[in-house]
């Protein structure tokens, strides 16, 4: 079987993942707000973390879960939260799978060339904060 170079997706880098995390924390600076960011890879390991001093404890666990949830549905978790209510197609799906998803916003998937590569998650702030940290450090890689 032969692979083509051209296919060939680079993955994310911890040095893209600490410009990320430097950008989210800028931004959510700016917005005066405390946060956790976690960045992972599209294996869903973590590539980088960071919980301001004053942001809330359970930020970093919530930051984390969003970042999972955007990797595994390839898909921003603000996009996701009407869908887990109880009139959603997705009601069951937080409580059906043993695994950390978190549909509240504040994760966003990562593509490079169309591909998925990592996600980044944000908590702290409201979720609409949390989400707007987030795309902001991500356009920080465009």
């Amino acid at each position: 079987m032969t692979t083509s170079a051209a296919t060939a997706v680079a993955p994310l880098t911890t040095q893209e993942a600490d410009i990320l995390v430097t950008a989210a924390r800028r931004a959510a600076a700016a917005a005066g707000i405390a946060v956790s960011v976690t960045v992972l890879d599209a294996g869903g390991h973590l590539l980088a973390f960071r919980r301001d001093d004053r942001a809330v404890l359970i930020s970093g666990e919530t930051s984390t879960r969003k970042a999972y949830t955007a990797l595994q549905l390839d898909t921003p978790t603000a996009d996701l939260v009407d869908l887990v209510k109880p009139e959603g197609p997705f009601h069951s799906l937080p409580t059906a799978l043993d695994k950390p998803l978190l549909f509240i916003a504040g994760g966003l998937p990562i593509h490079r060339d169309g591909r998925l590569v990592g996600a980044i998650g944000v908590g702290g702030g409201a979720p609409e904060q949390d989400h707007t940290v987030a795309a902001t450090a991500l356009r920080e890689l465009s």
